[in-house]
């Protein structure tokens, strides 16, 4: 399987209205996270995740404590998660989670997204069976692989994959290790800060290779994908 930032939609938003929602996202899930329990990412593990989060994704400290100071508020905006899976050209599965005050115009969006660009969308469950949840954490390290798969087999964490890019380390985790992974690896390699920490979805059975042709329209829809406000995320498997 190839490093996840690889298959999964940019994280960095390339236009405007891609960084707005962005943003938008990220204010909604620290939100609900802090709305869940203490808005105190020392009491809240949840929120304290969330936080961490998008921070790797560059989101502002100023949109993250705004976010917090709303659910410490009287404020009762209620959101409704939903997910939605289909397949672009190729034969790519996609899997577009949502975060929604307004369903019919999540599904809206998310429906002329993939009709514009050469996508259908499927019944539930059509797609999911390509992605397994997964605990992926990227960090820079000049450690070895063997090092690091080792230390956190020793530890008890049951690791899936270790893989190394130049400087950069990816560990894949079940999610029942990820927590314990994260604080393994700051704790035996001085590892104060994460390029990615989240427990999500990775194919399961490699990529789908595509034409240059597709790969073009594929890029398209997944930026048309990221930059819709009710979208959270956004998974396929698509080798581009």
């Amino acid at each position: 399987m190839g490093r996840a930032h690889e298959v999964r939609a940019s994280k960095i938003a390339k236009t405007n209205a891609a960084k707005s929602a962005l943003y938008n996202r990220a204010s909604k899930e620290i939100y609900m996270a802090a709305k869940s329990g203490v808005p105190d990412p020392n009491e809240n593990l949840a929120l304290r995740s969330a936080i961490e989060k998008w921070k790797a994704q560059h989101v502002t400290r100023d949109v993250i404590d705004r976010a917090v100071k709303k659910a410490q508020s009287k404020d009762s905006a209620s959101y409704v998660a939903g997910r939605y899976e289909g397949f672009g050209p190729g034969g790519v599965a996609i899997i577009v989670d949502t975060l929604t005050d307004n369903e019919k115009r999540a599904f809206s969006a998310v429906r002329a997204a993939f009709n514009h660009h050469g996508g259908n969308l499927g019944n539930s469950g059509c797609a999911s069976f390509n992605f397994v949840r997964m605990g992926v954490i990227d960090f820079d390290s000049d450690k070895s692989v063997e090092e690091i798969e080792d230390d956190l087999i020793l530890n008890d964490i049951d690791v899936q994959n270790v893989e190394k890019d130049e400087n950069t380390i990816e560990v894949q985790v079940t999610p029942e290790s990820f927590e314990k992974a994260k604080e393994q690896i700051a704790s035996d390699f001085g590892v104060q800060e994460f390029s990615e920490a989240s427990v999500t979805l990775v194919p399961n059975s490699g990529l789908v290779k595509v034409s240059d042709e597709d790969k073009a329209t594929i890029e398209n829809l997944l930026d048309t994908l990221d930059e819709i406000e009710d979208v959270q995320d956004v998974f396929h498997n698509a080798d581009i």
